[in-house]
């Protein structure tokens, strides 16, 4: 019998009180808690409006697309230009889309005047008229 009581010594002494740790544990959740609500974050305010207007996107492009390539040639919507021509095609398109701006895709070989005289006509089609001149490498 000496044995039994023995054994029901050990495990009693072997046994580990949990109720300090969990005391420990919920005094630092109601910290974090406690801490967590006096944390203002900082951000942008966005002002939405209600009712957004419907923007009217234009279906048609309202740029003049003009390509010289590199033997020089003039092409308006895959369609060869004469030089002379240039201004009145120019000032047709415009007339068509009056917000529109012209850009000029030359090729790196196409000659130089080429590209003076349809900047030129396209000054002469329109004074306040916006020229973006790209240049092609291939």
């Amino acid at each position: 019998m000496s044995r039994t009581r023995h054994a029901a010594a050990n495990e009693d002494e072997s046994e580990i009180d949990l109720t300090p740790m969990l005391d420990v544990v919920f005094i630092m959740l109601i910290f974090f808690i406690v801490t967590a609500s006096f944390i203002k974050e900082y951000g942008l305010e966005i002002n939405r409006p209600d009712d957004a207007p419907e923007v009217d996107i234009p279906t048609e492009n309202q740029n003049v697309l003009i390509n010289i390539n590199a033997s020089s040639e003039i092409m308006v919507d895959n369609r060869r230009v004469d030089v002379r021509s240039v201004r009145s095609v120019i000032q047709r398109k415009l007339a068509e889309n009056p917000k529109g701006s012209v850009i000029i895709s030359a090729h790196a070989e196409a000659k130089a005047n080429t590209y003076a005289a349809v900047a030129d006509a396209a000054k002469q089609a329109k004074d306040d008229i916006a020229i973006t001149l790209v240049v092609k490498e291939d």
